[in-house]
């Protein structure tokens, strides 16, 4: 039986929602049957400085870490944390980066985490219904409605280009 691994690095500044986001990633992949393991590289996130989650899924999953050049996808909130982390990325991985979203079309600011988890989703094996479902469970109620927005926003850029 072969086990296809997907591996994932999220990367961004303190404050962005890196966490957040890989979390609901997490989450999804665990709600799809998969087996994952996730880590995260706080540093000096209270004061702005950089943060990185890797959330690695698969039939079996046996370290949380990805390790440089075998990143699947780099998705990056905050552009000048791409340089820093584009050693993750393995040759042919994808990159997605916040020029992916037009920040004006955003429901609030502070959504372009689950606006980018939008596009990422184009690209996994995971259904759009879990997405919207961890969504619902990982924000209050008063939030959800903007999160949707956001995340359709995403899915919809990665449609277009």
């Amino acid at each position: 039986m072969s086990n296809r691994l997907t591996n994932v690095v999220v990367a961004g500044l303190g404050g962005q929602g890196v966490l957040k986001a890989s979390d609901i990633l997490a989450d999804v992949a665990v709600r799809a049957g998969f087996e994952v393991k996730k880590s995260e590289i706080k540093g000096m996130s209270q004061r702005g400085g950089s943060v990185s989650s890797d959330v690695r899924f698969g039939d079996a999953v046996f370290s949380p870490m990805v390790s440089p050049g075998e990143a699947d996808y780099l998705l990056v909130l905050e552009a000048t944390q791409v340089t820093p982390n584009q050693h993750y990325l393995k040759a042919g991985g994808t990159l997605i980066t916040p020029d992916v979203i037009n920040p004006d079309q955003l429901p609030n600011k502070k959504a372009l985490n689950v606006a980018l988890l939008g596009a990422l989703s184009k690209h996994l094996p995971l259904p759009e219904n879990d997405w919207l479902e961890v969504l619902r469970q990982a924000f209050p109620p008063a939030f959800f409605a903007h999160n949707r927005e956001a995340f359709r926003l995403g899915r919809a850029a990665v449609s277009q280009s």
